[in-house]
């Protein structure tokens, strides 16, 4: 029914494959000591005068967001950005975050979906949402913390990736109304193929509206469903118009062996039904392989990550 689905609409939802207690609030406990830890360490102008102690998370963040003009969210991030890579830029791979990766219950869908071989893609980001009308200027149209455009995740990746099985895992950490800025779909964009995306003056790149269709589905969710999407699905979200926070992770899984996308971020074999032993099972060792990859990195000229023609005529 799940890969049905899938095929049909490129989308399904499993509602409650996860536990908020087992498997999203070791997640939550080990942002909220690395925001602590962020707060006390960070000399910021103004923010001592807010006892952070007393702010919940989503407050210290947007308040840490507020007085940094949103740097501080690249030590919150599980990837690393897409220029200006030095030895020292933060990222965070703990063990909780590993934890959800290889989530067992998580895992037995994708392998429904995928195959018995499972390879998580590095294209993975973890997007903390603050109230839209709260976010510093230059942070309003960064998708990681602001209302993402129209895309496709294919879009998002290099040209050899096409024809990898590329499976997208989008999983809220606390619920996903249509007030807080949830997803909205485009049921069924997925079997027109790969649409143009146009760069917008921010840099981003974003499908034109008059490309996206009639058909939209706005998708509520709850913390613990999770949602599984087609490569190929147009999708964007609602602007965060509540007085909290819209807290999510995207992930990605292929077949081992077929190409990421993006060749300088390290994946692992999340699970391998014919070589067991090849799985990664070390918190430590992934934390370790970005690391390795943020020092190459650094070292050489950064790569291309988009893959469009900023003067295309058809975004005329």
């Amino acid at each position: 029914l799940v890969l049905r689905q899938l095929e049909e609409t490129g989308y399904t939802v499993v509602d409650s494959l996860l536990d908020v207690e087992k498997d999203l609030q070791p997640v939550i406990d080990e942002y909220q000591q690395l925001l602590n830890g962020l707060s006390k360490s960070l000399d910021v102008k103004n923010f001592t005068s807010y006892e952070s102690d007393n702010l919940s998370f989503g407050e210290q963040l947007t308040r840490l967001m507020q007085v940094t003009d949103g740097t501080i969210y690249q030590n919150l991030e599980i990837s690393l950005p897409q220029n200006n890579i030095s030895t020292e830029t933060p990222m965070h791979h703990g063990p909780a975050v590993f934890q959800l990766l290889t989530n067992p219950k998580l895992l037995d869908i994708v392998e429904e979906l995928i195959g018995p071989e499972i390879y998580s893609n590095p294209v993975q980001h973890v997007r903390i949402k603050p109230p839209q009308k709260l976010l510093p200027l230059n942070q309003k149209q960064n998708t990681l913390v602001s209302q993402a455009i129209w895309h496709q995740d294919q879009g998002t990746v290099r040209k050899e990736a096409d024809e990898t099985m590329m499976l997208t895992v989008w999983i809220p950490i606390v619920d996903a109304t249509e007030e807080n800025g949830c997803l909205v779909i485009a049921p069924g964009s997925h079997k027109r193929g790969l649409s143009l995306h146009c760069e917008m003056p921010s840099g981003i790149h974003e499908i034109p509206d008059r490309l996206v269709g009639c058909s939209r589905k706005t998708l509520p969710m709850n913390a613990g469903d999770v949602l599984f999407m087609n490569k190929a699905t147009m999708h964007s979200s609602l602007p965060n118009t509540s007085d909290g926070i819209r807290w999510s992770f995207d992930l990605r899984y292929n077949p081992t062996g077929d190409a990421t996308g993006r060749p300088w971020f390290p994946g692992f074999v999340a699970r391998s039904r014919s070589n067991p032993n090849s799985e990664l099972r070390s918190a430590r060792l992934w934390a370790e392989s970005w690391r390795k990859a943020r020092d190459s990195l650094a070292e050489m000229e950064s790569p291309v990550f988009q893959r469009w023609n900023p003067n295309d005529p058809l975004c005329a």
